[in-house]
């Protein structure tokens, strides 16, 4: 182990440093919230820290202490201390923290101690980290941006990938922010989300960008509440639009929506059950539209995906489903997708292809410059949203 390292609150460079993190809360505090990439090794399980917390209750903090040892201690103890040390060899860098940075980690710090290894604890703890990414979330209101547009299956998504000043919301959310979008992992917690999107901003604005980039979205991305405070700000800023050929677009849809996500479920839950859960979603996509599409059109193209469905199982074909994609596009995410374009065109201060948009961007947002470097034309634009 290198030399001693301080306690931290400097929170920024934790998060700009990519800090491997130790979460000592129990995994019931865990589960309803993290940050990205932190590891849960608890110094009270979910059926201990609610013991000892109602003998606080009724006993107060010493009694509480002493209930606490008396519960973690031989093996148990022994068991935890390893996988903290094991844990602190394994990243020298990182740090330990508790919900408040009090009296959890530091009994982990003692002990880690006795067993020959120090190691820094965040001050604050994780309620201190997370006020700290609000925070970052709410300074979003004032960052520059550009909204990356575009119909359905455009591309957006490839685009963002090409960016450095890009934050991928859907990829964050793990939902492509369709009927059709949701993934076989499913979503994050509503908190995991904005503390990526929090973390994401930040190492973005601390590249240097001009300014940074998003793609359209609406309020929710699935089930995902997209952050207050960069929602508005997106809803003000310039529209740089994606156009991109019908064909393209179809052949994307299928790419995504057809091989990609069959894939994501077959590597998840294996080749059966797999197909059987990637069906459903798509069934559960169509359904999810119904009333949108109206009857006849619903039932049109519920028996093209249920033909294509069929064929793929039988013998892997996927080209039945250019059908129901193409007629989906056509007649329903484009006259949709019109319509918003429609109510943005003032926005709008650049429309291209891939190479030509991605080349525009990367000119507007290039690392370095400073914030005042957006274009007057486009802060206009984005005024007039």
């Amino acid at each position: 182990m290198p030399a001693t390292r301080a306690d931290s609150a400097d929170f920024r460079s934790i998060f700009l440093s990519g800090a491997p993190l130790m979460d000592v809360r129990a995994p019931v505090e865990f589960a309803k919230g993290a940050f990205p990439g932190a590891v849960n090794l608890p110094l009270m399980n979910d059926g201990e820290r609610h013991e000892v917390g109602l003998r606080y209750k009724q006993a107060g903090q010493v009694a509480a202490i002493e209930l606490g040892h008396t519960l973690v201690h031989g093996d148990h103890k022994a068991g935890r201390v390893a996988a903290w040390t094991d844990f602190a060899r394994a990243h020298p860098q990182g740090y330990l923290y508790c919900f408040r940075g009090g009296l959890r980690s530091q009994v982990v710090q003692q002990w880690m101690h006795e067993a020959g290894v120090d190691y820094p604890r965040i001050t604050g703890g994780y309620k201190a980290m997370r006020t700290f990414l609000i925070e970052t979330l709410d300074a979003a209101g004032e960052a520059p941006l550009y909204v990356l547009g575009g119909l359905t299956g455009s591309g957006k998504t490839d685009v963002l990938s090409d960016l450095p000043a890009a934050i991928d919301l859907e990829g964050h959310a793990r939902h492509r922010g369709s009927a059709f979008g949701r993934r076989a992992a499913g979503q994050p917690g509503q908190i995991d989300f904005e503390n990526a999107v929090a973390i994401d901003l930040l190492r973005r604005e601390a590249a240097g960008h001009a300014a940074l980039v998003v793609e359209d979205e609406s309020r929710f991305i699935g089930s995902r509440d997209v952050p207050r405070a960069l929602y508005a700000r997106m809803q003000h800023s310039p529209v740089v639009w994606l156009e991109t050929p019908f064909d393209e677009r179809v052949e994307r849809a299928l790419r995504d929506y057809v091989l990609g996500l069959c894939a994501e479920y077959v590597a998840e839950q294996g080749e059966e059950a797999g197909f059987a859960a990637y069906a459903d979603r798509l069934r559960d996509g169509m359904q999810a539209i119904s009333r949108r599409l109206g009857g006849e059109r619903h039932g049109k193209l519920s028996e093209l995906l249920e033909a294509a469905l069929a064929r793929q199982a039988e013998d892997g074909e996927v080209d039945p489903h250019r059908g129901w994609i193409s007629a989906l596009l056509r007649d329903y995410y484009d006259p949709m997708y019109d319509y918003q374009r429609e109510a943005r065109e003032s926005r709008i201060v650049f429309r291209g292809d891939r190479s030509e948009v991605t080349e525009w961007l990367r000119d507007r947002t290039g690392a370095g410059g400073p914030v005042a470097s957006m274009p007057a034309a486009d802060l206009a634009a984005g005024r007039a949203g």
